[in-house]
Order: structure tokens, then C-alpha cells, then sequence
């Protein structure tokens, strides 16, 4: 293992910045490499097998390129659907994202619990099995909100929330049976944890928003634990897509330490 071998964040977006916030507390010294899939934008309207057979493809040539010590699909939406095809594909360690339900489950009072993602993200079994096994006897009340990724991203680049999007998203919810009663949400993209702010205000203080950064934040440094980390440059961003895309976010990526921008 070489010193500067980076840990690798891959997402769709910019979303997987909030796993990164939380890695940087734990592991400031660790050499970074964070991967947007802008191209393939966005990925809640695409089939699993499209979903499946892109990101594994991406991480097997990225990590040829890299030589990462771990990589992080820092993606619900690509973590529930091709997790398990990326092990079979990588052989450095893979930290996936999934849906914060069992610390959602734990927390709540009233026994409902919401939970916004991408289209894909909510439709899966993935999901279904969460449900069964850490929130039996309760109710989860889910509602797809891909049109909070284009928001937090627009965020993330210094333009205006759109305040109708996230009452939209909320009320979603709300709407439900029984969605009156929410007192814990599962950000279930790792986009949305970037409007914290916004949607905390309009689901009100009685309601706590979860999300899964932290937990992947300690994921990664307990396998990396009593390993050497040495930077030989700055930490960089790469994207599939435009070399504009980067520098429309340069502000933001730089408040995350990222200073070194490439196209891949």
C-alpha cells in the first residue's frame, strides 16, 4: 500500500460532499479523490441494470487509473442496486451507502418514519429488507424527491432554494396516512443532508433528520485504521462530464478541500 494512495468518494453528483464533511473530522490527513458521475446524471431514472453495469464499469477503470486504498459509493441509489456487483468486480475495500432506517428506528417516539430518496432509491428491496428488519412494528412512509438533487447542487453553486421544491418534497410526506405524525426522516440520498437547513425548517423542530455520512465516515477510517497516509498533491475532484460543471461548483469543492480539478 503506498502512503499517497487516495481513498476514492464516488457519486452521481456532488451529493457524496456531505460522506466527505464527515471524513474530513476523522481523517483530515487522508489523501482524497472525489468522483461525479455528472454524465450519467441523473441516476433515480435509470433501470438497475443501467445503474448496475455504469458504476461498476466507472469504478473498475477509475480504480486501474488511481490504485485507490478504498472506495467509497457515496450513492444510495448506486449502493442499494450495485454494491454487491462492485465487490465482485474491485479488490480494495468498498464502503457502500444505504438508507439510515435502523438509527431512524431507534430514535423515534411516535413510530413513523419518513423517508425522501430518488425514484430508484425508494423503489428498491434493498430498502424493503431495512424496513423488515430494523423498523418492525412501525411504519415507513417513503416519497421520491429527485428533484432535491438539482437543488442542492444549485446550492452548492451559490443560486437561490427553490423554497416550492422542498414544501413539494415535504408534503409528499406529510400527505400520507399517518405522515402528521413524523418525528424522524431518512435523508436517503446523500444530496439531500446539503439542504439540512431547508428542510429542517419546513418539517419543523419535532422532527429529527438522519442521515448515514457519519456512520460512513467511521466505516472508512476503521478499515483504513493503522495505515500510513502521506499527500504528494492536493486533493482533487474528477467528473465524467464537463470541465464546467467543476468549475461552476469550484467555491463550494474548495470549502471541502478539494483544490485540483480533471476531467476523467
Amino acid at each position: 500500500m503506498q502512503p499517497d494512495a487516495p481513498i476514492l468518494l464516488f457519486d452521481s453528483g456532488v451529493g457524496g460532499l456531505s460522506v466527505l464533511g464527515e471524513l474530513r473530522k476523522i481523517l483530515p490527513q487522508a489523501p482524497v479523490i472525489y468522483a461525479s458521475d455528472q454524465a450519467g446524471l441523473p441516476y433515480g431514472t435509470k433501470t438497475e441494470v443501467q445503474i448496475a453495469t455504469r458504476v461498476a464499469g466507472l469504478l473498475g477503470r477509475m480504480s486501474e487509473r488511481y490504485r485507490p486504498r478504498l472506495v467509497c459509493i457515496a450513492c444510495n441509489t448506486a449502493s442499494t442496486i450495485a454494491l454487491g456487483m462492485v465487490r465482485e468486480v474491485l479488490e480494495v475495500p468498498i464502503v457502500g451507502t444505504v438508507p439510515a432506517i435502523k438509527p431512524a428506528a431507534a430514535i423515534t417516539s411516535s413510530g413513523v418514519i419518513g423517508l425522501l430518496g430518488t425514484a430508484a432509491t425508494v423503489r428498491q428491496a434493498y430498502v424493503d429488507n431495512l424496513e423488515r428488519e430494523f423498523a418492525g412494528g412501525k411504519t415507513l412512509l417513503r416519497h421520491a424527491a429527485p428533484e432535491l438533487v438539482d437543488v442542492a447542487e444549485a446550492k452548492l453553486r451559490g443560486e437561490p432554494v427553490d423554497r416550492a421544491t422542498i414544501h413539494a418534497a415535504v408534503a409528499g410526506l406529510r400527505s400520507q396516512p399517518g405522515g402528521e405524525s413524523l418525528d424522524a426522516v431518512v435523508l436517503a440520498c446523500t444530496h439531500f443532508p446539503l439542504l439540512r437547513e431547508e428542510l429542517g425548517r419546513e418539517f419543523g423542530p419535532e422532527v429529527a433528520l438522519i442521515d448515514g455520512a457519519g456512520g460512513i465516515a467511521r466505516r472508512i477510517a476503521d478499515l483504513t485504521s493503522g495505515q500510513e497516509f502521506v499527500r504528494s498533491g492536493p486533493d482533487r475532484a474528477i467528473t465524467t462530464g464537463s470541465a464546467e460543471y467543476l468549475e461552476s461548483l469550484r467555491g463550494a469543492l474548495e470549502e471541502f478541500g478539494l483544490h485540483r480539478f480533471d476531467r476523467f
